[in-house]
């Protein structure tokens, strides 16, 4: 593997000085880009791109192409992992995600299988290792998984869904029913994860995308504790690095300090909290990642900017704060907007990591 050019995403992960602060964004190989909508379209179908992996590789690296990213992410989907539990995935124009299969009784739950990453995922696998050979060591590739209770809300509504009525359901009706279901969520994600260390990714993140529609203690029981088993379980080191992890947890910013106390390395935080808040919170423990409202990518150039430096200012001096989006980047933003962010980060971040 060839030596990394720019590695400062990866220590400001370990929070490590660097000369500015890193950025990338989540979904930032996505349909605000007129080259992924051509290569979507080329592919036939999302879950089509998702398994050609050379396609996937072309959409990985077509934001790093416009942009001077610090990060590569992997372009997959966190629905792969119930897909290969034998759910069967689909996609619904308008609809987002659907599954031919829900998992609603104990039935459904035994007939589960815990996944392998290789011999189950190994499209992913075939993706994860193009990328790194195509990146040739110009930056970091992160691979990602969605968490157990994130991927069970999908599992047991059959897909999206605003008030998450079966999966609260089941957690509270029939919590040893669900905390089986998330066990073998759990294990499968640690399969998953660890194939796509070996086969190259050098960070991973965890989506918790719906563990803040829980109350505090169930988002303990429910979401928490299988992401600390899954960060327990994970391959440590790598190529002679340490293998950061990142959780983010949407609308996790009243968990912070259990969330620093899991094990992972940095945390995402959404666009809810203020990040120099969250920084005196969790001290030292993690670095951050984040977090201005994605919608302020529809806003002037101006007042991008203006955000950002209001962001740097508000986390303050030395490392350990990565740039992001508090959430994906939406299809509709304007790529020229996105190159006004980046740019500005690089420039406005420098001040705050001089000596």
């Amino acid at each position: 593997m060839s030596e990394l050019k720019n590695d400062r995403f990866l220590k400001a992960l370990m929070r490590e000085p660097v000369d500015c602060t890193p950025v990338w964004m989540m979904r930032q190989a996505g349909r605000y880009l007129p080259e992924y909508r051509a290569t979507r379209a080329k592919a036939g179908g999302f879950m089509d791109l998702c398994k050609n992996a050379e396609l996937a590789c072309e959409v990985t690296l077509q934001p790093l192409e416009r942009y001077p990213l610090d990060a590569a992410i992997l372009f997959s989907d966190i629905l792969t992992v119930p897909d290969a539990m034998g759910l069967g995935l689909y996609f619904e124009t308008g609809e987002g995600p659907r599954f031919r299969k829900t998992v609603r009784n104990q039935q459904d739950v035994d007939a589960l299988p815990v996944i392998d990453g290789d011999a189950d995922l190994g499209y992913v696998m075939n993706a994860v290792r193009t990328i790194r050979r195509e990146l040739n060591g110009s930056v970091p590739l992160i691979g990602f998984s969605g968490s157990p209770w994130t991927l069970a809300t999908y599992m047991v509504e059959g897909g999206s869904s605003k008030d998450f009525r079966h999966a609260k359901a089941m957690a509270f009706d029939k919590p040893e029913l669900m905390h089986q279901l998330l066990g073998k969520l759990a294990d499968s994600v640690i399969s998953y994860l660890n194939a796509q260390i070996n086969a190259g990714a050098q960070v991973v993140q965890i989506f918790d995308t719906w563990g803040g529609a829980l109350s505090e203690s169930a988002y303990q029981e429910f979401s928490l504790q299988y992401m600390q088993r899954i960060v327990k379980g994970l391959i440590k080191e790598r190529e002679g690095r340490t293998v950061p992890v990142i959780i983010f947890t949407k609308n996790g910013g009243l968990w912070l300090e259990s969330i620093a106390d899991s094990g992972a390395h940095a945390l995402g935080l959404d666009w809810t909290i203020d990040i120099g808040k969250a920084r005196q919170r969790v001290g030292n423990k993690v670095a951050l990642q984040g977090n201005m409202d994605p919608t302020m990518l529809y806003a002037s150039p101006k007042a991008i900017r203006n955000e950002v430096g209001r962001i740097l200012a508000s986390y303050g001096n030395g490392p350990g704060h990565i740039f992001n989006l508090g959430h994906g980047i939406t299809p509709e933003v304007d790529p020229a907007n996105a190159g006004v962010f980046i740019e500005s980060v690089h420039e406005l971040s420098a001040r705050y990591h001089s000596g």
